[in-house]
This record gives C-alpha cells, sequence and structure tokens, in this order.
C-alpha cells in the first residue's frame, strides 16, 4: 500500500542570517511533491553539524572580508531564505517522481546531502542540501532518487544519522592527505562530530590516530579509537604530542580548531608532513611562517564535504561495521532551538540528532 501524504508539515525554517530567532518552528510548511528523478522521503532523523550554525551566522566570510556576512558558496550563492537546513537525513521512501520506479517506496535511505553540479569527482562547484535546496529538518524532503541510498546494516535511524556529513568530510580530508596504514595522525577538535569520525575512519585505514580533545574528554576520545589523548590547552602542544606519539612522527594533521593552535600543529608535523583542515571553530585567521611550512616541505590542504566516491567508501564502512554511530543527544522537531544551543555548548561527544515530534 502506497502511504498517504499529507499536504503540510512541521519544520524549522532559517529565515535569514542572525541568532536563534532566525530559527522558526512552522507546522504549516507545505509538504514538497518529488520533481521527475526524485523522491519523497518521510523523515525519521537528522544529523546536526557546524555548517548549520555557521551559515545561521553568516559567518564565512570573503576572500576581501573574513568578516564580512557571507554564506557557506562564497561564489555563486545559491542560499534563499526561508531555507530548511539539515543534511544528515535518514527516511523511507513515500512517493516518487515521474522516471522513478514505484518498487522503491518503502526503502529506508540515508541521504547523499551532496548537489554535485558536475558528472567527475571535482568538488570545485559543490552545493548540499540544506543549502542548495531544502535538507531534513522536517517531517518530508524531495531529493533525487541516486542521492537516496539503501544501507544494509541493522543500525536504528537515529544512529545511521550521525554518519553523512561528518564522517564524509573526515573521509575526504584522509583521502586528501592521503593517510596510509601504520602512518600517524594528529586530529585536532577529536571529540565533535568531524573529529571523532576521522578517529574511527583513521583505524579503518590501518593507521595511528592521535586526539586532542577539550579537558574532560579525554576518556571518551580514547574510547573511541584513539592511540592517546593530548589535552588542549594543556601547556607545551609540541611537547605534549611527541609525549603522546612515544617521539614518533606525525605524518599527517587533521585540524577542525585553527586559531592560535594553527603554527604549532605545523610545527609538530615531519619534514613532507601534510596538513589537512575542514574547519576553523577557533578561528579562521591564523599566523603562518612560510619558513616552516617550505623548509620542512609541508603540504597544505583545505577540505569541504567528499566525491561519490568517498560516499561509496562511508557505506562500505557502515556495512561492514569497520565505523560506529556516537549518538551524543536527541531532541524534537519542536525543541530545535535548545538543540542548537546544546549543540554550540559543546559539551557532548560524537553527534546530536534531530527527529520529528
Amino acid at each position: 500500500m502506497v502511504p498517504s501524504v499529507p499536504k503540510t508539515m512541521a519544520a524549522v525554517l532559517l529565515t535569514g542570517h542572525g541568532g536563534l530567532d532566525k530559527l522558526v518552528y512552522s507546522r504549516e510548511v507545505a509538504v514538497p511533491a518529488p520533481a521527475a528523478g526524485e523522491v519523497l522521503i518521510k523523515v525519521s532523523a537528522c544529523g546536526m553539524n557546524n555548517t548549520d550554525v555557521w551559515v545561521r551566522e553568516g559567518a564565512y566570510g570573503t576572500e576581501d572580508d573574513p568578516s564580512a556576512v557571507s554564506t557557506w558558496r562564497r561564489h555563486g550563492n545559491t542560499l534563499s531564505f526561508p531555507r530548511i537546513q539539515g543534511a544528515d537525513t535518514v527516511g523511507h521512501i513515500v512517493a516518487v517522481g515521474e522516471g522513478v520506479d514505484k518498487t522503491r517506496i518503502g526503502d529506508r535511505v540515508m541521504v547523499d546531502f551532496s548537489i554535485y553540479n558536475r558528472e567527475d569527482d571535482s568538488l570545485a562547484d559543490i552545493d548540499y542540501m540544506g543549502h542548495g535546496r531544502d535538507g531534513g529538518y522536517a517531517e518530508y524532503m524531495a531529493l533525487p532518487s541516486e542521492n537516496a541510498h539503501v544501507v544494509a546494516t541493522e543500525l536504528t535511524d537515529i544512529e545511521l544519522a550521525t554518519f553523512c556529513c561528518a564522517y564524509l568530510t573526515g573521509e575526504r580530508m584522509l583521502e586528501r592527505a592521503r593517510l596510509a596504514a601504520g602512518e600517524r595522525i594528529l586530529v585536532t577538535g577529536a571529540s565533535g562530530g568531524v573529529g571523532s569520525a576521522i578517529i574511527q575512519l583513521a583505524r579503518a585505514r590501518g593507521a595511528v590516530p592521535i586526539a586532542v580533545a577539550g579537558p574532560g574528554k579525554e576518556a571518551a576520545t580514547l574510547a573511541i579509537g584513539a592511540e592517546a589523548v593530548v589535552t588542549r590547552g594543556d601547556g607545551d602542544l609540541a611537547g605534549a604530542v611527541q609525549a603522546a606519539s612515544g617521539g614518533r612522527p606525525i605524518d599527517v594533521v587533521a585540524d577542525l580548531v585553527g586559531g592560535p593552535l594553527f603554527n604549532d600543529l605545523l610545527k609538530v608535523l615531519r619534514p613532507e608532513g601534510r596538513y589537512t583542515t575542514a574547519g576553523a571553530i577557533a578561528g579562521p585567521i591564523v599566523q603562518l611562517d612560510l619558513r616552516t611550512m617550505y623548509l620542512k616541505q609541508l603540504e597544505l590542504h583545505g577540505s569541504s564535504q567528499g566525491s561519490r566516491a568517498d560516499f561509496r567508501r562511508l557505506v562500505r564502512y557502515i556495512e561492514d561495521k569497520k565505523i560506529r554511530p556516537l549518538v551524543g543527544g536527541v531532541y524534537t522537531l519542536s525543541e530545535f532551538q535548545r538543540a542548537q544551543c546544546d549543540f554550540m555548548a559543546k559539551k557532548f561527544v560524537g553527534k546530536l540528532v534531530v527527529v520529528p515530534d
């Protein structure tokens, strides 16, 4: 039997750049109709990400003015208001558009949230659902059928919603940095969504992750899979990392913090080491001594989201149980503002997940 679909739904609308007041919970939002080649899913869970906050705040700056209000796509902005955010969506297909096999109705799917805009694996023109089109902080979501993936796993919908954005971002960082088995990687922001993902993804590659985490999160970070943990802000970072690694070299730094840590992270890297970043929660403007970079022959990589191939690897890791979900809390759509306040406070480990009321 084909499920009945209502005309209106509950959703959280981002109405403009600014504070939490720009997030409006409404029960009178029109349910989208799937276009040709699309499916409509009934959302069961959607994970929260830093990008949700930064897009709301317009915190991405421009190349000319780092403090300017700007959204995630600095060039060719696709964000319009009101927008339903939410990238890490899991749900069940309840309707299909023209050209989509009706046997897809009933499938439980994890959404590849990327809008690739190209046929190749270049990410030069990438966008994402929750920014360029509506995402999953709603009861229903329409998306291209090719982005709705069945994952062979016994994980719950909430658990499955912890993976996509954070783990896809982390996998792309490791792919760009060419992290190999036996190498040592230093991970900053290690208790957060992307950081905790990188620890597990590094282990899946046979690498050895050493974490930098905030006070009080050391035990939880070790439990995720870190070989050792350095407490952020606790004295000399380079000395602490050397002690944590037993004096062995650091091949890769995966940095999600930036700010004052940046130059110390380059000092930690071995000659010909690789630095990769996909975030800057402690500040995007950093000091770089170019002599450190060129005398040590370092590579610096900027990274965001992931390719189709990265997503396929992520699905295989889930199905092969090489990575596991880390649910830091669950909130309903109607308490979304509280959820985002708790998210910004960073007192949890893993991912926060939002579910329909």
